[in-house]
């Protein structure tokens, strides 16, 4: 009884959320390379909890979407944050690491858009490609439409999760070529973020204490904030290899390391000090310049 009145309460609070957020579809006349609707997306948080509470992972994503949450207008700074939940690449783990997240930015004065990208990973591509399509068009998107969204085009960042992380260095890094067609004016505005923050980011570590071959790291990366666990024995290697390459490129860089915490806490009380992080990143906006 107490795991329904739980799963019913964070049901609840998704649906709050989704009516305050406006809904938009990337890719009208379908993603690339996508067939029309081959599977039903489906949801399901029977899985383990996090900080006592069950996680809503959703898979068989087909038709990439944004939700756009406006911060209020009292508290609005003008920034906005792309959000994108972790999961392998083959779930994303949707409240976790995106509406309770989004949830936090709008409390702060930030306008958060989350990002559903397709997952599971696709046969024969790496298992960043399709999603990577899914973002570049996302920050673009946001950026042409800055005006109506009342935030500037010059203040938009990016944030991720374990994979989600993975997706966000690629789109702070892969920013100069477009990973599809453009399909219309909108291909046409610059994909790159102004800011990122990367919470317990994976596969970002290759061989031989070398970056993954796919990320290239340069000077026109964006500011990037890490957070990161030492007990996060599978993927500290992702933010210290990562972090060392933005340094060695000039990238301003940040990172807070903590003894303790592991992985896949969102943002929710697991009772460790990694639990603060969203603080330390309120810290970084403001030196940043993400505050107006």
């Amino acid at each position: 009884m107490k795991k329904f009145l739980l799963l019913l309460m964070a049901l609840l609070a998704m649906e709050e959320m989704a009516a305050r957020g406006k809904t938009v579809l990337l890719f009208p006349d379908g993603a690339p390379g996508e067939k029309v609707n081959p599977a039903e997306e489906k949801a399901d948080a029977s899985g383990p909890e996090v900080g006592g509470l069950p996680v809503l992972r959703i898979t068989d994503v087909y038709r990439p979407e944004i939700t756009i949450y406006p911060a209020d207008p009292d508290v609005a700074s003008g920034a906005a944050m792309v959000v994108c939940p972790g999961g392998g690449y083959n779930i994303l783990a949707y409240d976790l690491e995106g509406t309770e997240i989004c949830e936090w930015l709008n409390e702060a004065g930030i306008t958060a858009v989350l990002l559903k990208y397709r997952v599971p990973r696709r046969p024969k591509l790496s298992k960043h490609i399709a999603p990577l399509q899914d973002v570049q068009r996302a920050i673009s998107y946001v950026r042409a439409h800055a005006d109506d969204l009342c935030i500037d085009p010059e203040r938009i960042g990016i944030m991720g999760f374990s994979a989600g992380a993975h997706l966000s260095v690629m789109a702070s890094t892969a920013f100069r070529h477009r990973t599809y067609a453009d399909r219309d004016w909108v291909d046409q505005v610059s994909c790159r973020p102004d800011f990122c923050l990367l919470v317990y980011p994976a596969y970002l570590d290759g061989k031989n204490f070398q970056l993954a071959p796919e990320i290239k790291v340069t000077k026109e990366v964006p500011p990037t904030l890490i957070i990161q666990a030492e007990d996060d024995t599978s993927y500290i290697n992702s933010s210290l290899f990562y972090y060392y390459a933005l340094k060695q490129a000039g990238v301003p860089a940040w990172m807070h390391l903590y003894s303790t915490g592991g992985h896949g806490y969102g943002m929710r009380d697991t009772g460790c000090m990694v639990n603060e992080w969203p603080d330390r990143a309120e810290d970084w906006f403001q030196e940043l310049g993400v505050f107006d």
